[in-house]
Parts: C-alpha cells; structure tokens; sequence
C-alpha cells in the first residue's frame, strides 16, 4: 500500500476516492494558528491543501501517487499561486529541514521501520514555532480500519510519536478522539506539537 504504482492504480479506480472535504481534525487543530508555510503529507485529492490555502497557507501538498496529484490540481486551478504538487516519497526522499511553520498528515498507516523514517523527516521539517499535526485511525478501530488489510503493526500510538520528537516541543494535544456517529472509523488518534 505504499507505493506509486499502487496508489496510481487506486486512484484510477475512481473519479474520487475521497469526499472533497477537509478532514475535521484538520480544521479543528488549524483554525486559530497564524498561517505560514504548511506541509501536507499524503494530500490526495487535495482537500486539506485547498482548506489550507483557502485560509492564508502557502501549501506544499506531497503525494506519492501522481495521479491524485494530477487530480488535486485540477480541483483548485485558482490556488496554482498559493499550493505546490510534489510527487515524493517521503520515506525515501524526507523533506527539507525547518522549512514548514506546519506539517500535517493525515492517516498515514505504515509499517514500524519506513513510519519512523518518515516521521522522523516530519519531525525535522517543522521550523522553530512550527506545528506537526499527525492525525490517525486509532488502534481502536483495528477491525473497521486499515488493520484489516494490512494488520495492526500500521497503528502507532501518541507515545510512539513523542518518542521521535528532537529539540525542544510543547505536546498540545495527544488523545484518542471519537469521529461522527455513523462514520465506519470510530476512533482518531490526534497529535498536535509545536517546536519551541
């Protein structure tokens, strides 16, 4: 589930794969931060760049699959002079340091090793004042998330996350959260840090 090829193949499945909104946690833990430069990680179909830009962020928007970078771009013609697409793999290709006053993803569900690379690199990216916002289906949901397919080594843990933090941080929200009654994913896990 982690390379280009297969993402490229997922995507092309569908006309949309996603909703087209940003994700709430997304608007929840931004709205408020005095906007920058931002890192989305995994954009997709571009939602939480839009949002981001639609709201003063000068967006990075990486995705491995160019596809649904193709795709995002062509939702927001009107944002090409505020968002970037960049096709990478940021397990293998990390991001620059202390270049983003916020980095976010969003259900990024892999397995131990190439999770600590990226995130690390995550870590690494969000300049002094920054924010690193990592939001996932929690271990809760083993059984309704992607644990089904790919087994419960791709859920982590607010622990696991503080562990790779380096520096200086203030840890501002590390919880599991309940999503909207009827959503087939019950449970997120939020993290919210920002580099002192």
């Amino acid at each position: 589930m982690t390379s280009a090829e297969t993402w490229d193949e997922r995507y092309r499945s569908s006309d949309r794969i996603w909703s087209g909104r940003p994700n709430p946690q997304l608007v929840q833990e931004v709205t408020g931060l005095t906007p920058g430069r931002a890192l989305d990680v995994g954009c997709g179909e571009g939602a939480d760049a839009i949002w981001l830009a639609e709201h003063g962020w000068t967006v990075v928007g990486v995705d491995v699959s160019q596809v649904a970078l193709d795709r995002a771009a062509s939702h927001a013609p009107e944002m090409a002079g505020r968002i970037t697409w960049q096709q990478a793999d940021l397990v293998e290709d990390p991001p620059e340091p202390e270049a983003f006053d916020l980095v976010t993803a969003h259900y990024m569900h892999l397995p131990p090793t190439p999770r600590e690379r990226m995130f690390r690199g995550l870590v690494a990216a969000v300049r002094p004042g920054g924010t690193l916002l990592l939001v996932a289906h929690d271990v809760a949901d083993v059984h309704h998330g992607p644990g089904r397919h790919q087994g419960p080594e791709v859920y982590f843990t607010t622990e696991e996350v503080a562990g790779y933090l380096t520096g200086t941080w203030e840890i501002e929200v590390a919880e599991m959260r309940p999503r909207p009654a009827g959503d087939a994913h019950r449970h997120d896990l939020v993290f919210r840090a920002r580099r002192l």
